[in-house]
């Protein structure tokens, strides 16, 4: 930003720029962890006399959800013992260059694909060095099956599940080279759903380890470049929180 130039200048400016909405919206029977309850939500107060639990003239919903429901940001406290809650979380981290990591193509073709380094360095070898401090979301296309349960979580006639994830050496080089502050993607986890399929989860756990948040079951990556974009994660302040539903959208060129 110019030094003369006023946030609302600035702000003049992003509105001209195109925006995507990373969002789903929820509900009950949305596809979520399996050892999570569903949602359940109840009109406590609706417009119309009769239709309200407790009254009428406006309306209110109670929300009864797990914080990992939707598309939702994950911070330390959630796997770290002693971690960062989601209250800790500053708020200029929720605003951040945005890198979009696709391998969707490859997913296409075999759902257990993950995340490599060579993947991240084919992307440097385009767009320079993913920004430090950036969020670094990993498109595979799998919210195109939201919001079928069965879809997302792709799994075998043994049970194992079948979706993409990230690997480890590329995490490994995210956090440790190019100090990324966030990272994102569709599936309802870190880790490939082979892996998750026999309680693995490791990369969720390197991820929170290092003191960074991540956003799980983001939408539209399809629709945001590579690079260029900003994303902002923007989500509830309960005090202590482990998790909670978000509102993502990427800034475009």
């Amino acid at each position: 930003m110019a030094t003369n130039e006023s946030p609302v200048e600035l702000l003049s400016r992003l509105k001209s720029c195109r925006y995507v909405d990373l969002t789903h919206a929820f509900e009950p029977g949305s596809p979520h962890f399996p050892g999570f309850p569903d949602e359940v939500r109840e009109t406590i107060y609706a417009h119309r006399e009769g239709e309200g639990t407790l009254g009428s003239g406006f309306l209110v919903h109670r929300y009864a959800h797990v914080g990992q429901w939707g598309t939702h940001a994950d911070p330390p406290n959630h796997f770290i013992d002693g971690g960062a809650s989601l209250d800790a979380i500053a708020v200029d981290d929720m605003m951040l260059p945005l890198a979009v990591l696709d391998i969707h193509e490859r997913v296409a073709g075999d759902p257990d694909s993950i995340a490599t380094l060579d993947d991240v360095r084919a992307w440097e070898a385009r767009h320079g060095a993913i920004p430090a401090g950036g969020f670094v979301a990993l498109r595979t296309d799998w919210s195109k099956r939201w919001p079928d349960p069965v879809a997302m979580k792709n799994a075998d006639d043994d049970g194992t599940a079948h979706y993409p994830g990230w690997g480890p050496d590329a995490l490994a080089y995210l956090f440790q080279e190019r100090r990324i502050i966030a990272v994102g993607h569709e599936t309802t986890d870190t880790d490939p759903g082979t892996s998750t399929s026999r309680g693995d989860y490791a990369m969720e756990r390197y991820v929170l380890m290092h003191g960074r948040y991540q956003i799980e079951l983001l939408a539209n990556l399809d629709q945001v470049p590579e690079s260029g974009a900003i994303v902002v994660a923007a989500f509830p302040k309960p005090k202590d929180g482990s998790g909670f539903p978000a509102r993502v959208f990427a800034i475009c060129p």
